[in-house]
């Protein structure tokens, strides 16, 4: 397959920090107010050289092979603001990174058109999501495999890592977190985290080590997609803990990789348990890491993701395999 110029938003580090595993140029607008969206590579992800900045009034001037939405505002608004008419017609994809929020089952998505792709990030997300005559499809999240790394669980603790958690809503779970830090012992990480005693922000590239000294990881997200964090824990070998909800039913097998119930009150002592078995926890982290390394390998998620491209723009050769293309990832990072 051909190396394609893809222009993107960053939206999604992480994500699109996986993504850039791809073997393709991604190019990012900048602009000097740093709009949502138009911060370029910043400072947070070791990006590879793949990952390109260009100011925002020079992307009319620039050849592109495929344009990637990922988020409504730049569908909606940001493509009439910094493409030119012919980039507009250009093969595109939108990638959906989250579940409708308007209404779980009802929500029509803003993409209403034939000729571009719309990516859902999980099977939950496509399944609530009234896409219309759009066509879609599911690329599930991929992680890299820290090799070097893996689960000890010495820690007897839990571990939560969601970014932003006390300003987010109900949604993300702030009060089931509180509500299992009187009975459980948890440690929360990510942005803003101090604000509710939390330990702050880890740097993605050190996050991977840190996770890998918890017993368990603990997911109080009532409603979102699968988070990239519990994939990456699951990799590590984490067993994991959280709401049986959207993805989480089918990433987590109850008993088996870990423990997910509706019931937050049977889910408190199943973490107790873990504090009290370290062995047993280590079993159900390996059963885990087993789960993500078929479903969530980085591979797949690259060779799915080229599956895509070569659809919607036309390039019909042979996709190089992960091994002649190498790889840019090194850790993990906050969901």
């Amino acid at each position: 397959m051909r190396r394609l110029k893809i222009l993107t938003w960053h939206v999604h580090g992480n994500y699109l920090w996986y993504l850039s595993n791809a073997p393709h140029d991604f190019y990012l607008p900048v602009r000097n107010d740093r709009k949502p969206g138009y911060g370029g590579r910043g400072q947070t992800f070791p990006f590879g050289e793949n990952v390109i900045d260009i100011p925002a009034e020079e992307v009319r001037s620039e050849r592109f092979d495929c344009i990637l939405f990922q988020h409504s505002q730049n569908y909606l608004h940001d493509q009439f603001e910094i493409l030119s008419a012919e980039q507009r017609r250009l093969p595109r994809i939108f990638v959906q990174h989250d579940p409708p929020l308007d209404h779980p089952t009802d929500q029509r998505h803003w993409v209403d058109d034939e000729n571009v792709l719309l990516v859902h990030v999980t099977p939950f997300n496509a399944l609530m999501w009234d896409s219309g005559r759009t066509p879609t499809r599911v690329i599930d999240h991929g992680v890299p495999d820290h090799t070097e790394l893996r689960y000890r669980g010495d820690l007897a603790r839990g571990i939560v890592v969601i970014n932003n958690l006390g300003t987010r809503g109900r949604r993300l779970g702030p009060d089931i977190f509180e509500a299992a830090r009187q009975e459980v012992p948890l440690d929360l990480v990510g942005m803003e985290s101090e604000e509710l005693g939390g330990l702050g922000e880890v740097p993605p590239p050190k996050l991977a080590g840190f996770l890998c000294r918890y017993r368990f990881f603990f997911n109080p997200i009532r409603y979102t997609s699968l988070g990239l964090a519990v994939c990456e824990a699951m990799m590590l070998g984490l067993p994991i803990v959280g709401l049986a909800t959207t993805e989480m039913s089918t990433a987590v097998r109850d008993g088996y990789s870990g423990f997910v119930d509706t019931d937050l009150r049977k889910l408190i002592p199943r973490m107790q348990w873990l504090l009290e078995h370290p062995e047993e926890a280590r079993r159900l982290g390996q059963n885990a890491r087993a789960y993500a390394a078929e479903r969530f390998a980085l591979s797949r998620f690259i060779a799915d993701w080229n599956d895509a491209l070569r659809d919607v723009v036309g390039v019909n050769a042979p996709a190089p395999s992960i091994s002649e293309r190498g790889s840019h990832v090194s850790a993990t990072s906050v969901n």
